[in-house]
C-alpha cells in the first residue's frame, strides 16, 4: 500500500494511566485526514505511534509498505526523516538559528539531500521575504514562523505531513492563513496530510474525519 495502514493497534503506558486501541485505519497517500477527540483521547499518542516516536504494545503500522514497528530505532528515525514531515503545535523552531538553518535541520537524517538552494526556493514559494532568510527565527513574526515550520516539514518532499494542533495558539485570521499556505503546499507537492485539532470548524476542509473519542474504532 502506498499510504498508511494500521491494524489491531493497541498502546498502553506502563502505569496503565492511558490506553489506545484502533482496529483498523487506512490513509491514502494523497488524503487529507482530520483527527479530533477530547483532551486525553490519544491524538498526540496516535501521531507519535505513526511517526515511530513510540512503539505500540500490539499491532501493525505499515507506511508505504513498511511495518515501522519492526524497524530498529535508528532505522525508524531514518524512515521518519525521509518519508514524514512533522509540524509541531508550537512549531519547535530554534529561535537563535536563522530561518534557513531551521529549515535545513530537517535534512540531517534524511536520504533526500537538499541544500541551501532548495530551502531558498521553498522560502520564496511560501511567501517569505528573501531578505529575512538569514535572520534569527525568533525575530520573525508568528505568521513568518508558521511558514518556516511548513518549509521545514516540506524540505524533504515527504509523502505525508503530520501536524499536531499547529493552530491551537493562533487567532482565527492566523489560523486561516496557516491553513491556506499548508493546503497549497500539499497540493503543490502531492502530499497527504494528517492534521490533529480541537477546532471543529476546520473539518470541512478535509477529505475525511477520524474521531478518537471512543476507545475502539474502525475506519
Amino acid at each position: 500500500m502506498n499510504g498508511i495502514e494500521i491494524n489491531q493497534l493497541s498502546f498502553e503506558y506502563p502505569n496503565k494511566s492511558f490506553s489506545l486501541s484502533i482496529d483498523h485505519l487506512t490513509i491514502a497517500s494523497n488524503e487529507r485526514l482530520f483527527i479530533d477527540g477530547d483532551s486525553g483521547a490519544g491524538k498526540t499518542t496516535l501521531l507519535n505511534l505513526i511517526t515511530g516516536l513510540i512503539r505500540p504494545s500490539h499491532g501493525v503500522i505499515r507506511i508505504l509498505g513498511t511495518d515501522i514497528t519492526t524497524l530498529s530505532p535508528s532505522a525508524c528515525d531514518q524512515f521518519r526523516a525521509t518519508h514524514l514531515g512533522v509540524i509541531f503545535q508550537m512549531f519547535n523552531l530554534i529561535p537563535y538559528l536563522s530561518g534557513i538553518e531551521n529549515i535545513l535541520l530537517a535534512t540531517v537524517f534524511s536520504n533526500h539531500k537538499k541544500g541551501h538552494e532548495d530551502a531558498k526556493k521553498l522560502w520564496v514559494e511560501l511567501g517569505l521575504d528573501p531578505i529575512l532568510i538569514n535572520q534569527p527565527v525568533g525575530q520573525l513574526s508568528i505568521g513568518q514562523q508558521q511558514r518556516v515550520a511548513i518549509a521545514r516539514a516540506l524540505i524533504r518532499h515527504p509523502t505525508f505531513i503530520i501536524a499536531d494542533e499547529p493552530t491551537s495558539a493562533l487567532d482565527q485570521a492566523s489560523t486561516n492563513q496557516f491553513m491556506d499556505v499548508l493546503f497549497r503546499a500539499c497540493d503543490q507537492y502531492s502530499m497527504g496530510l494528517l492534521f490533529v485539532s480541537h477546532d471543529a470548524s476546520l473539518q470541512s476542509r478535509f477529505d475525511r474525519r477520524f474521531s478518537l473519542n471512543k476507545a475502539r474504532m474502525s475506519c
